[in-house]
């Protein structure tokens, strides 16, 4: 039989054809080898071979790089918390120099697949660390907080988080030489805590202690010096502030109340601050949604209409506004004030007009 000259033009042009395919996967194959053999073996391979490796795909971890690390400690806490499976941490860090990130690496969590030196390096050129949120809010009591930091994260117990309180090491060392020491009472340190909510690298106790803290004394420290204020004096501004953010809803109060706190103190009157009396309760167990008559009559260093001058120690976190005020409180005549039904307040200089307020304020609600 004689053969078709068209099937057989056609036989031969598939035979080249899976004559190029079988010749370009085996070129694969050898650029992949050659590629691997230059990772491992030349550890910084060239711009081409680097481009032709895959990056590495596969289960993660998380590896947790600290604040002020320097490429080659990053390297080696990399290594220590199991992402560097191949190479050493001196091949980890040639890597992060060849792509200009040994001085740019910051600190939080990078999740990245165990690998070599070289492939981590370019993993990380490309990561964005993550950080953990935690959240101190204004108004908040000692105990509120602790429960609020224990649902944010179990690392933030109540045991924890009152060790940190008494770590000095956790405040700014300026803010400990003004104060000659700081309290030995959680109570009074946690008010030198900024209420913010705070990107953290580990979210423990000391982190976001030393954090907040921090944050305080950036904002306040500078008028706290120019003022040459005294220890007892940013103590008693500590407890005012307090006040201040449990008893005023609107921000722009914050100084005139101030004002009328540091007005009976002076004239060496009763406070007569109502959250304190809040507070008083609260320390017994028992919380106040509103003040009564009755209410008034706890035995207690916090009940401010039986106790002259201000509590022992702050009753909340205070907020910014409620610090400028206790700071920086009103120049006023004011002696008393009421809530309306809007919140504001009405001022009065005596008890008559005081009396003339509280009826206005009734006839509201």
């Amino acid at each position: 039989m004689q053969k078709n000259p068209r099937n057989l033009q056609q036989r031969k042009k598939r035979s080249r054809k899976y004559l190029f395919i079988v010749v370009l996967l085996v070129l694969l194959i050898f650029v992949s080898i050659a590629a691997a053999y230059s990772a491992y073996y030349m550890k910084v391979p060239s711009n081409f071979w680097e481009s032709m490796i895959p990056i590495p795909d596969g289960d993660k971890v998380s590896v947790v790089i600290e604040s002020g690390m320097t490429a080659s400690q990053a390297a080696r806490a990399f290594e220590f918390q199991g992402a560097l499976d191949k190479g050493s941490p001196a091949q980890l860090t040639k890597g992060l120099v060849k792509f200009g990130i040994d001085k740019k690496i910051r600190a939080g969590h990078y999740s990245v697949v165990p690998s070599d030196a070289w492939n981590l390096a370019r993993q990380l050129r490309t990561l964005k660390p993550a950080l953990l949120k935690a959240q101190i809010l204004p108004g908040i009591d000692i105990f509120a907080m602790t429960d609020s930091l224990e649902d944010q994260d179990e690392k933030l117990t109540r045991q924890k988080f009152s060790e940190a309180l008494l770590r000095d090491d956790n405040y700014p060392p300026k803010l400990l030489e003004i104060l000659n020491e700081l309290p030995d009472d959680e109570y009074t340190r946690y008010t030198f805590l900024l209420p913010e909510t705070y990107m953290l690298v580990d979210r423990t106790a000391d982190e976001l202690v030393n954090a907040a803290a921090s944050a305080w004394w950036k904002l306040w420290g500078e008028f706290i010096e120019s003022k040459k204020f005294t220890a007892k004096q940013i103590q008693d501004a500590a407890i005012i502030a307090s006040m201040v953010e449990r008893e005023v809803l609107h921000d722009s109060e914050c100084r005139t109340v101030s004002g009328v706190i540091h007005n009976r103190i002076k004239k060496n009157m009763l406070l007569q601050i109502d959250a304190t009396v809040v507070y008083a309760w609260r320390l017994k167990g028992r919380k106040l949604t509103r003040v009564l008559n009755k209410d008034l009559e706890v035995e207690s260093p916090y009940n401010t209409y039986r106790i002259t001058g201000l509590p022992p120690r702050p009753i909340c976190v205070p907020g910014i506004e409620s610090w400028g005020a206790a700071l920086d409180p009103e120049t006023n005549d004011y002696y008393y004030y009421v809530a309306g039904k809007d919140g504001y307040h009405y001022f009065a200089k005596t008890y008559k007009e005081h009396l003339l307020n509280i009826k206005q304020a009734r006839s509201e609600k």
